[in-house]
């Protein structure tokens, strides 16, 4: 036996103790860097279905959270620093999270969740999105329009409502059909942009002032991080608001259509464990939503005085009394 061979025996010895010659090798331990604009509790139902797959946080898996809660402004530095790191992988939300990971590395896999990763450039297509990063396209700009419809219906007299719009995420573009799509009703639309939880109070009272009868919060990973201040601040001034997940209505808003948030952070986590045993981003498709639910509050609509149609309450998939 070479004496280079015998040290490296020896060592193995001394750290596995006594049956050191039964040991098995330690499992590998993955770090997995996080640029995510909203708080590590939102990721609960991500980091839970990592564990069923296997990736547990502490112990095989590292979450590193430098990127949690981060500002936007903060974000390529927060990216650089991942990328010096050497992080497996780096999980994104939102569309400006995603090009900041983009522009600092193109071979440390990108595992993001996104409104629409084929329409932000994000990804080449849904089935092969090319280069180094997959993930979840949540189709939000498409449910922000049925959103707005669902106002529509449950607010039929209204000819004033308001859009609440994270600038980072909601485009000229966007908005402008939304706005197109109010104008054939014959309702006028006002758009109050947010780029930080400090705007949001001010936005509200803005649109309230404006009279407007109801407000489309649309899909931001700010504007649902702030949920609850949101909800709070419309309750207050009596004003209807309709959210991206449903769990937001059983949290206290009026109404929320969408998936469930359950669905895509379980597809996020999937993706995520695919890349960690070895899959090529490039090769793994974009997944999206399939199941989408409709979700009232009563006890909210009482609380602000409103009366529901039972014709309504019947379309909903669920009603929270």
């Amino acid at each position: 036996m070479k004496r280079r061979e015998l040290i490296a025996l020896l060592a193995g010895l001394a750290v596995a103790g006594p049956r050191g010659l039964m040991a098995q090798p330690a499992p590998r331990k993955y770090r997995v860097g996080v640029l995510v604009p909203f708080p590590l509790a939102v990721l609960a139902l991500f980091v839970d279905t990592l564990r069923q797959l296997g990736f547990v946080d502490g112990q095989n898996l590292t979450l590193d959270g430098r990127g949690f809660a981060t500002s936007y402004e903060r974000l390529p530095a927060i990216a650089a620093e991942l990328v010096a790191a050497k992080v497996d992988a780096i999980i994104c939300a939102g569309d400006a999270a995603i090009l900041a990971a983009q522009a600092t590395t193109t071979s440390i896999p990108i595992v993001a969740s996104a409104d629409d990763m084929v329409g932000a450039g994000l990804v080449r297509s849904l089935a092969h999105p090319g280069a180094n990063t997959t993930g979840v396209s949540l189709l939000a700009a498409d449910l922000d329009g049925k959103r707005q419809e669902v106002l529509f219906d449950f607010f039929p007299e209204a000819r004033r409502m308001a859009v609440l719009a994270d600038t980072k995420t909601a485009g000229p573009a966007h908005l402008q059909e939304l706005l197109d799509a109010a104008r054939a009703r014959g309702v006028a639309l006002t758009v109050h942009r947010v780029e930080r939880d400090e705007d949001i109070g001010p936005a509200i009272e803005q649109a309230k002032a404006a009279g407007a009868v109801a407000l489309n919060v649309l899909a931001s990973p700010l504007l649902h991080g702030a949920r609850q201040a949101i909800i709070v601040r419309t309750s207050a001034v009596r004003l209807p608001a309709i959210y991206q997940w449903p769990e937001t209505a059983q949290e206290g808003g009026l109404l929320a259509y969408g998936p469930r948030l359950s669905e895509p952070m379980a597809q996020w986590a999937r993706q995520l464990a695919k890349v960690l045993r070895g899959a090529k981003p490039a090769d793994l498709p974009v997944e999206q939503p399939t199941k989408f639910e409709l979700v009232v509050n009563q006890k909210t609509a009482k609380a602000i005085g409103l009366d529901i149609a039972p014709t309504l309450l019947a379309r909903a998939d669920e009603v929270i009394e």
